[in-house]
């Protein structure tokens, strides 16, 4: 405890960190107030909130930090924003001119990042028409169409940039990723509420203090597990050629690369459920359309669902991490610098033997992330609390793990930079950088 307080007072003392820390509350402050102001035209009292919190509509209003619900001016928050950089992302492969710009340094990370942009209005303009009409209803309307649905529109997708703003700001001046941070703000809020719930629920039902005492411990586990996932990584040693220059002797030293067994963090869950979504998208849009077949991609408890969820979480990370790390690249780095790993060849050879390494460690890397997906289906079907069940996996528990180690870095490093103890007595904290989407972490 004495060592607690202690970190805090250094933190404290680094005027930079201070006012960095300062900075980013003050930041998240502002989007929790957004988050409760109601849309003009809207009567609050007339919402239909409980539909908002039930199945896949739960998860987005709980990264939307209870807006989506509301009716709020950031009911959308960030999404549209990340959907817009996963589709960027995905050019940067396919498309020569986007290839073009990402090899241009900073001047086209700077085109990249306005692509996105204008990308995110179009899709939060879109968005925010299929919400005004899908979630609030007839009764809840103040206003006329289509006076209603437009105001809404330019509304809905002010806000959605606003935050994404925000997010950038607490990127420039702040401490972590501000879209991370804006995003993990809005899944911490909802955590008391999920928990009060599951609480009065045990308390009324069969098991009673035991049944919710066994949850708590039970998601303590499965938190614990995900950071294992997170910080998991395989070492490859690698050894330097020695280099003397004049009276000087360089290299000479093993080092090692370390390869994340979750190398593509949440970026499979979050394609796979961009795909989930279109069974219930045609059925929203097209009701005639409904069939069993849909409603069983439609119930996110059901086997078919957990199934082809769990089977395209796996293919996904095999293809995320494909495009994201480069062996043939990594190998060529090395042999420029004069390195090489014991007891196998440079160049090609290595980069057959760092390929064969990762292929090894993505296949379990995969399983554990698809079960880490399905763990909130799991514990409702368990008879756990669907507000309070989301908190047992999924993108939720990967984004706040994620965010807070790499968070936990940053702090670690100003310490260590002016000569404080780390956060640790031992060791050092591995973070990692969550959902990577376009230059931004989700």
């Amino acid at each position: 405890m004495k060592k607690f307080f202690t970190t805090l007072s250094h933190i404290w003392k680094i005027e930079d960190l201070r006012a960095r820390i300062l900075f980013t509350l003050l930041c998240l402050l502002i989007y929790r107030i957004g988050s409760f102001i109601v849309l003009p035209g809207v009567n609050s009292a007339s919402l239909d909130d409980a539909q908002a919190k039930e199945g896949l509509l739960g998860l987005l209003n709980m990264f939307a930090g209870g807006s989506f619900s509301r009716a709020s001016i950031f009911a959308l928050g960030v999404m549209p924003y990340i959907s817009a950089s996963i589709v960027v992302q995905l050019l940067g492969i396919a498309v020569p001119y986007f290839q073009k710009l990402q090899k241009e340094g900073e001047s086209g990370r700077k085109k990249i990042n306005q692509f996105t942009r204008y990308l995110t209005i179009i899709i939060t303009a879109l968005q925010a028409i299929g919400y005004v009409r899908s979630q609030i209803s007839p009764d809840a309307r103040l206003l006329s169409e289509p006076m209603f649905t437009i105001s809404s529109m330019f509304i809905l997708t002010a806000g959605t940039m606003f935050v994404m703003w925000l997010g950038e700001k607490i990127t420039d001046k702040g401490i972590g990723n501000g879209i991370s941070m804006i995003i993990m703000v809005g899944i911490i809020a909802q955590l008391p509420f999920g928990i009060l719930s599951e609480f009065n629920s045990r308390m009324g039902a069969q098991g009673g203090l035991i049944s919710f005492i066994v949850e708590i411990a039970a998601l303590f586990l499965v938190v614990m597990f995900t950071i294992l996932i997170v910080q998991g990584v395989r070492k490859i040693p690698v050894q330097y050629a020695k280099k003397i220059v004049g009276a000087k002797q360089y290299g000479g030293v093993r080092q090692y690369i370390p390869l994340k067994v979750n190398a593509a963090g949440v970026m499979p869950i979050i394609f796979a459920q961009a795909i989930m979504f279109i069974p219930t998208t045609i059925g929203s849009f097209f009701p005639s359309a409904q069939s069993s077949f849909l409603a069983a991609f439609s119930d996110y408890t059901s086997l078919t669902y957990n199934l082809t969820f769990g089977f395209m979480i796996i293919a996904f990370t095999f293809f995320y991490t494909a495009i994201t790390v480069n062996p043939v690249q990594m190998s060529d780095d090395m042999k420029k610098n004069g390195g090489f790993v014991p007891g196998v060849k440079p160049g090609k050879s290595t980069g057959d033997y760092i390929d064969a390494v990762i292929s090894k460690i993505t296949l379990p890397g995969s399983i554990f992330l698809a079960i880490i997906a399905i763990m909130p289906s799991i514990a409702i079907i368990l008879g756990v609390n669907s507000q309070f069940a989301h908190f047992y996996g999924g993108t939720s528990l990967l984004i706040l793990v994620g965010v807070v180690l790499d968070t936990l870095q940053q702090v670690e490093s100003h310490l260590l930079m002016r000569h404080y103890d780390g956060l640790m007595k031992t060791g050092r904290i591995k973070g990692r950088t969550p959902v990577s989407a376009g230059g931004s972490v989700i």
